[in-house]
C-alpha cells in the first residue's frame, strides 16, 4: 500500500515526506530511517520472532511493544538476544478498543506537544508504518547507551515498594501522586529539579487528558554519572479519546490531604487551585508553581497547529482539540 506523506511522521513538521533532519538526529542518532517498514507486525504476530520480541518487553501498557533495531536504514524486528534500541508499538490487537487504530497518533501527538509546546523532555518518538497502512508508533529506548549499557530503570511501584504479588493486579493504580512526590524526595539526586519536571508532567497530563499516567508511568533512571534522576515522559496519551476514564489514574488523585477547591467539590474536576495547593504541599515555591500553572491557561497555537499536522483523522483532531480545550476551561476556573 502506498503511503504519502506530507508532514514529518515525528516532529509533525510541514513538507516532509519522510523524517525530518531534526527527527532523524533525535530518534535515530543522524541515521536516513525509512519511515515505511517492510513486514507487517499484525500479519506476523504469531511469528516466533515476534513472539520473542514481545517476550523481551516488559514495559507496562495497553499496546503490544516489540523490540527494534535500526539496520541498513530499515526498522527491523530485534533478534533474539540482540540489544534492542528502539520499542514498536502498533495499534492494540484488542477490538474493544474505541479508535484504536488512532492511538499511535494520538501517543506521537501527545508526546510531541509535551516536547515542542511545554518543553517537557519526552522519549524521542515517532511514526512508522506497516505493509497494510496502518501507523505504529515507535520510540527510542533512553535506557540503552550508544555503545549499548543499559542504564538501571526503576518505575515508580517499584520505588515506592508495590507489587501485584502482595498489592493486587490493579497494584500501579494505587496511592496518590503526592507519594511520587515523597519518593522522589527520597531517591533522586536532583531533587527540586525533578519535583518541578514531575509537577509540569502531571499537569501536562490533566490538561490533556492522560488517564492513565500510574505509578509504571513515572520512573528514576540511574545515568551514567550514578545520579538517579526522573526518567524522560514516555506513554503521554489522550486517553479520553479511546477509552472512559477519571481526571486521575491513581485512586488518591493529587493527595488525600490536600483540601479540595469549592469548584472540585462542586464539579468533580479539579481546578489551578488545586494544583496550586498540590505544588505547596509537595514543597515548590508559589514562584516555581505560577510558573508552571502560567503554561496552561490557554490552548497555544503550536498545539492547535501540532494538532492539525497530526496523522489522527479529521474527526479525532477534533475531539482531541475540543478534549483539551474543555480541560483548559475547568483549570481556569479557580
Amino acid at each position: 500500500m502506498n503511503i504519502m506523506l506530507n508532514n514529518c511522521p515525528s516532529t509533525l513538521a510541514e513538507g516532509f515526506g519522510t523524517y525530518s533532519d531534526a527527527a532523524a538526529g533525535s530518534l535515530f542518532d543522524g541515521q536516513v530511517v525509512s519511515p515505511f517498514l517492510d513486514f507487517d507486525l499484525n500479519a506476523n504476530k504469531l511469528s516466533e520472532a515476534v513472539s520473542e520480541a514481545l517476550n523481551r518487553i516488559s514495559v507496562s501498557g495497553v499496546q503490544e511493544k516489540f523490540a527494534a533495531v535500526i539496520k541498513n536504514g530499515r526498522i527491523c524486528i530485534a533478534d533474539n538476544g540482540e540489544r534492542s534500541t528502539h520499542i514498536l508499538k502498533p495499534s492494540p490487537w484488542d477490538a474493544t478498543i474505541s479508535f484504536r487504530h488512532e492511538i499511535p497518533a494520538n501517543e506521537n501527538l501527545t508526546m510531541q506537544i509535551a516536547a515542542q509546546v511545554y518543553g517537557i523532555d519526552v522519549a524521542p518518538n515517532g511514526l512508522c508504518f506497516s505493509k497494510n497502512g496502518k501507523a505504529v508508533y515507535i520510540t527510542k529506548r533512553f535506557d540503552v547507551a550508544a555503545n549499548g549499557t543499559k542504564y538501571l530503570m526503576e518505575d515508580f511501584s517499584t520505588v515506592v515498594g508495590r507489587g501485584e504479588a502482595v498489592d493486587g493486579k490493579h497494584f500501579k493504580y494505587d496511592g496518590c501522586y503526592a507519594e511520587i512526590a515523597d519518593a522522589i524526595r527520597r531517591a533522586s539526586s536532583d531533587v527540586d529539579g525533578d519535583l518541578m519536571k514531575f509537577f509540569k508532567i502531571l499537569v501536562f497530563n490533566y490538561i490533556h487528558a492522560n488517564g492513565d499516567a500510574h505509578l509504571k508511568n513515572f520512573s528514576l533512571i540511574h545515568d551514567d554519572r550514578g545520579r538517579a534522576v526522573l526518567a524522560p515522559a514516555y506513554d503521554l496519551i489522550n486517553t479520553s479519546l479511546h477509552v472512559k476514564d477519571s481526571d486521575f489514574a491513581l485512586d488518591g488523585g493529587l493527595s488525600p490531604e490536600i483540601e479540595k477547591s469549592a469548584v472540585y467539590l462542586r464539579t468533580g474536576h479539579p481546578c489551578r487551585l488545586d494544583f496550586e495547593r498540590f505544588g505547596s504541599h509537595i514543597g515548590l515555591s508559589e514562584y516555581n508553581v505560577g510558573k508552571v500553572l502560567d503554561c496552561f491557561m490557554d490552548v497555544p497555537q503550536l498545539s492547535k497547529t501540532l494538532i492539525l499536522n497530526s496523522f489522527l483523522s479529521q474527526r479525532m483532531k477534533r475531539t482531541y482539540l475540543r478534549t483539551v480545550s474543555e480541560r483548559v476551561s475547568r483549570f481556569v476556573r479557580g
